[in-house]
């Protein structure tokens, strides 16, 4: 079972029944016998910062399907469940289909609209907790400041600030990042901008006791808060003034516009769960095919182009700033969001939309690089985050070098999932993962099954240490570049999915999600280096099988009628042809627009 979570003391010595100190190393001379079975659990100490819609299915995970483990889960909020307790301004929702926005196993019949607030999904990721018993894991009010890894003793050491100033250090045995990278929010680099003297917010830090009736609101930023935003604070404001630097795509895909649920239909989805099972499949296909409108100069990007574009123009009916708000890059270079409502109200008379960049913010206006002056009460800061993937604390590894300075001109990971000199240290959502490939939810089940195969062969097979190999490292990066190149990602817009700088994308997989489901499949262990606690073969142990020494399991189980099973090993390797590839790129699916 599971150890209750606190900061534990580092192991004692043979814990776990591996001879050698308390990681297991051997205390040199000959080669011991381990007297347990083959494959013989030993105890594991696993890390895991945050405690949002990754960090929650860790736990799920480990709670679930291991079994003589320690997990502390460090959260630096007061409350759990991420970016969902941190954003709390007005209109916030997600931009997915609520339906698809849980975990695969998981659904919830009761949301109240096809895009769901804030608060309901604040309050899945809660009573997800509660229901799996996973609060025993997690510290809230616990921020992780820094983590080094001990050579020595292949451990972590990891450092530990509370909200009350106290310090505290954990020593584990995986460190597993899930703080996410939507979390860590920036003030826009706008000279004067804390000189202003009315109400300044952050989209990602929101003050409910500002109030915004009666009063002229400026809002900088048209990104997925922003626009939503815009219709929940326009019906209030005196006036609102909206800061545009460049256009963007706002519209639903075909099937997703947003609905709100009625009573009938949320009780049909309580009565009938095949209903709900097919409307969650129905949209995750939509999601999921939608990939080939990434791809450039694809006829599936041609008719979203034309369909997007005509549905905008009818929704903002002024054909001068239609001209205006509708992009000329491809679709899916920013973020596509739907924003039910914000096109309709850029056009309501208590709204002006204001192009080109702020040159300047003074105490009571800002200053558009026109030289125009537009005085305000509030001014909302719709800006967005860090998306550099730099660690908000310092990650020390191998021979003592900084996570930081080995990405400081590009993120270097394995698949997004490791990074090369920091072992057995795992990131959820890092640098060039599906976040906006496909349903994102399921992409993070299938990193954290990924990451479960890696720690069950901890435990049972003698594995001290797990670093991906530079040359994997580099090889992956170099495909990544090379899809990029054909992707809309790579097109002329300003996104936080590249950096800055050169241009390259590093936040974004190279592929759709199905095709992140197959590459993580089957772990590619010959990618990694490996190392021991002494004898590899130590985990042989005494010579019996688990099975033979439980007298209720069948030791037989191997022989049947036929072979008709699952077999030993299979390819998720589907056959498929070029003209197949081509079909699809040229002649998109019915649900793709």
């Amino acid at each position: 079972m599971s150890s209750p979570a606190g900061p534990e003391p580092l192991l004692s010595q043979n814990q776990g029944g591996v001879q050698g100190n308390g990681n297991g190393k051997p205390d040199g001379g000959k080669h011991k016998m381990r007297n347990q079975p083959i494959y013989a659990n030993r105890h594991m100490r696993v890390v895991c910062i945050g405690a949002g819609a990754s960090g929650l299915y860790m736990a799920y995970k480990l709670k679930h399907y291991f079994t003589d483990f320690t997990l502390n889960i460090y959260e630096k909020n007061p409350q759990i469940s991420g970016t969902w307790f941190e954003n709390r301004y007005p209109g916030c929702a997600c931009d997915v289909p609520a339906h698809n926005y849980t975990y695969s196993f998981e659904p919830k019949w009761d949301w109240s609209a096809n895009y769901a607030s804030s608060r309901e999904i604040y309050t899945y990721f809660n009573d997800f907790a509660d229901k799996y018993g996973l609060r025993e894991h997690i510290h809230c009010e616990h921020e992780v400041v820094g983590a080094r890894w001990d050579e020595d003793n292949t451990e972590w050491a990891v450092d530990v600030r509370t909200t009350d100033g106290r310090r505290l250090q954990q020593r584990c045995d995986f460190l597993i990042n899930a703080s996410g990278i939507l979390n860590n929010w920036r003030w826009p680099a706008i000279p004067g901008l804390h000189s202003f003297k009315g109400e300044l917010l952050h989209s990602a830090a929101w003050d409910d006791t500002v109030q915004l009736a009666g009063k002229r609101v400026g809002l900088i930023g048209n990104g997925s808060s922003g626009v939503q935003i815009l219709p929940e604070i326009q019906p209030v404001a005196a006036h609102l003034t909206t800061f545009i630097r460049e256009p963007t795509w706002v519209c639903p895909t075909r099937g997703m516009e947003y609905h709100k649920y009625t009573d009938e239909e949320k009780q049909r989805f309580r009565d009938e769960p095949g209903v709900l099972l097919n409307v969650r499949k129905k949209k995750e296909e939509t999601l999921a095919r939608f990939f080939s409108v990434f791809v450039t100069g694809s006829a599936a990007q041609t008719m979203a182009v034309d369909y997007m574009r005509e549905q905008m123009k009818q929704k903002i009916g002024d054909a001068e700033l239609a001209q205006k708000l509708i992009p000329n890059f491809s679709i899916g270079c920013r973020r596509l969001t739907p924003g039910p409502n914000y096109l309709e109200s850029l056009t309501l008379p208590n709204v002006t939309v204001v192009h080109g960049e702020i040159k300047e913010i003074t105490p009571d206006a800002c200053i558009t690089e026109d030289g125009r002056t537009w005085p305000l009460d509030v001014l909302i800061c719709a800006t967005g985050f860090d998306t550099t993937f730099q660690p908000r604390f310092p990650v020390i590894g191998r021979g003592g070098k900084s996570l930081a300075a080995e990405w400081a001109s590009e993120p270097r990971s394995y698949m997004g999932l490791a990074a090369h000199g920091f072992p057995n240290y795992f990131m959820f959502l890092g640098p060039n993962c599906p976040i906006a490939n496909g349903p994102i939810i399921f992409a993070i089940e299938l990193q954290g099954e990924y990451f479960a195969r890696f720690l069950n062969r901890w435990q049972k097979e003698g594995l001290a240490s797990i670093d991906p190999r530079r040359e994997a490292v580099d090889d992956f990066m170099a495909q990544k570049d090379a899809f990029m190149e054909s992707s809309v990602w790579a097109s002329g817009c300003q996104s936080w999915y590249k950096d800055r700088k050169t241009g390259k994308v590093t936040a974004l997989w190279p592929g759709s999600t199905p095709h992140y489901m197959e590459a993580l499949a089957s772990p590619r262990y010959d990618d990694f280096e490996i190392k021991y606690h002494g004898n590899r073969f130590a985990y042989l142990g005494n010579g019996f099988s688990q099975t033979e020494l439980n007298p209720d399991l069948d030791v037989t189980y191997y022989i049947r009628e036929k072979d008709g099973g699952e077999p030993l090993f299979r390819s998720l390797q589907s056959t498929f042809n070029a003209k197949s590839l081509g079909d699809l790129l040229q002649a998109p699916p019915d649900l793709a627009i």
